[in-house]
């Protein structure tokens, strides 16, 4: 069965990037120096998305040492999340998707490339 996930808000998303980014587990103020490279958060503010990410299952805390460590793997999350937006936005259709990536975009001949040797290669697994 495949496992579903709450899509995160960019909040809650900047907080796993990071953990999923360094070397987990990572305490509130390893976090919170990786994100202030980026934009500023007060610890309250990350201590309370760490409580979201928690409750939602994406973090585990141990009490001793408060330190976080993900329970959802970056490439799970996005998996979940490019199917719900080809699902939700481009009706299924990799074209479609594909095609609004790159609508007025100059596309090079190493792209075509790279994307034509993926699709051979998926062609392949269908065999």
């Amino acid at each position: 069965m495949k496992k579903t996930y709450q899509r995160l808000p960019e909040s809650e998303l900047d907080i796993m990037l990071v953990l999923w980014n360094n070397t987990p587990p990572m305490n509130r103020m390893e976090i919170e120096k990786v994100i202030n490279t980026k934009k500023s958060l007060a610890p309250t503010t990350i201590l309370s998305l760490l409580a979201r990410l928690e409750a939602k299952n994406f973090v585990e805390v141990t009490k001793q040492g408060n330190l976080y460590t993900p329970l959802v793997s970056q490439s799970d999350y996005q998996a979940h999340e490019s199917q719900s937006v080809l699902e939700k936005l481009y009706g299924n259709s990799l074209k479609k998707f594909v095609t609004s990536l790159y609508q007025g975009k100059k596309v090079s001949s190493e792209e075509i490339q790279e994307l034509s040797d993926f699709l051979k290669e998926l062609e392949d697994r269908e065999k």
